[in-house]
Parts: C-alpha cells; sequence; structure tokens
C-alpha cells in the first residue's frame, strides 16, 4: 500500500521531533513544510521542501488531503488553534500520530491533530482532545482526560483520573497528583507537582 502524502504547518524545533515520529510510523510520506508568511525563509527542513505559506492552505488543498501542526507549543496555544481551525475550515484530514515506540492503550481514546511521541504512554480509560502534544516519554495514567489545544511536555505524568482542561501546558518533568481536576488556559512549570489548580498560574 503506497503511502499518504500529508504537508505539515510549522518549520521549527518541534517540526523537526514530528518529522522524526512520522518517518518512523511509515504510514505518511511528507511531502513538504509550510511556513508563516513573513519568516526567514529556509529551503527545506530535515531534506523535505517549503512549499508554502499558511495564507496558501487552500491552494495546497487542491494538491493534498491530509496536513498536521507541527508547530511547537511553549506556554500560549494560540498559534496551533488558529492554524487547527484553519485546516479544519478547510476540510482536510487531520490525523492522529501514534509513534509506533508510544504504548496507547486500545481503551484509550484520542482525537484528530493530537501527536503521541515517541517513549510515551496513555494507559486504558484515558480521553485525549484535538491538535494535543503528547512529548516524548510523557504519561498519561488510567482515566485520565486532557483537554483541547494542550502540550504535556517531555517526561511529565498525569496520574490516574487527573484532568487538564483546553489551552494549557504541562512542563517537562511536571507531576499532576491522582484525581486532581484542573481548569483551561493554565501553565504548570517544569518539575513542578501539582496537587491542586493553585499550583498553576494561569496563561
Amino acid at each position: 500500500m503506497s503511502k499518504k502524502e500529508i504537508i505539515l504547518l510549522g518549520a521549527g524545533g518541534h517540526c523537526h521531533s514530528c518529522i522524526d515520529v512520522i518517518e518512523s510510523g511509515g504510514v505518511f510520506n511528507i511531502a513538504g513544510i509550510v511556513e508563516q508568511e513573513g519568516k526567514d525563509q529556509q529551503s527545506s527542513v530535515l531534506g523535505y521542501p517549503i512549499i508554502g505559506y499558511d495564507n496558501e492552505l487552500s491552494t495546497l488543498k487542491n494538491r493534498f488531503d491530509y496536513a498536521f501542526v507541527t508547530v511547537g507549543q511553549m506556554g500560549s496555544s494560540v498559534v496551533r488553534k488558529k492554524l487547527f481551525k484553519n485546516l479544519v475550515e478547510l476540510k482536510f484530514i487531520i490525523p492522529v500520530i501514534i509513534s509506533p515506540f508510544a504504548h496507547v492503550s486500545k481503551h484509550a481514546k484520542i482525537n484528530k491533530g493530537t501527536i503521541v511521541m515517541h517513549y510515551s504512554c496513555v494507559n486504558a480509560g484515558v480521553k485525549i482532545g484535538n491538535n494535543c502534544i503528547l512529548n516524548t516519554k510523557s504519561l498519561v495514567e488510567h482515566d485520565s482526560r486532557v483537554g483541547n489545544h494542550t502540550h504535556i511536555s517531555t517526561g511529565a505524568i498525569l496520574n490516574g483520573t487527573s484532568i487538564i482542561g483546553s489551552e494549557s501546558f504541562v512542563g517537562s518533568n511536571a507531576t499532576i497528583a491522582n484525581g486532581v481536576n484542573l481548569p483551561d488556559n493554565y501553565f504548570f512549570k517544569a518539575g513542578i507537582v501539582v496537587k491542586s489548580k493553585e499550583d498553576g498560574n494561569p496563561q
């Protein structure tokens, strides 16, 4: 079976990591990268060509069915959310991308536009929203919930039945205690142990 062609939105460091996950999965052929208009133009990213700007997505839709947001999220989700909305409105197919080196329970639910990166674990009963990043070695334990457009950073741990709201950021090696219910638009710094919403900062 031939691979499906996909375009990636965003050419920064997170894109590099996403490319590695996509290549490892063997499902998609990366047709090229779409960059933000006005940024210093580079010709390629890890050997994949820059094929256009964000404002050319409607034209690119005539050539490609699949697209994925590869802009990173260091705190604010505004850019990723906007790009995801554009893809939805243009009726691109936005897949879930899962590293072959990750574990995702067959009893978990992951929604479109989310990437599960190398050596992450998503356990039974978990529900992950749209357009999320579950970064390298993150752990989302049983029956937890993660809202839309949220980034769970490298090595972060969400213990069982915890809830993270939409458009939030959980820093590297942060630990969310069992059963904690956290709101939308919160920032949890690297290494923190979160026992209540007072441990974070609203964005």
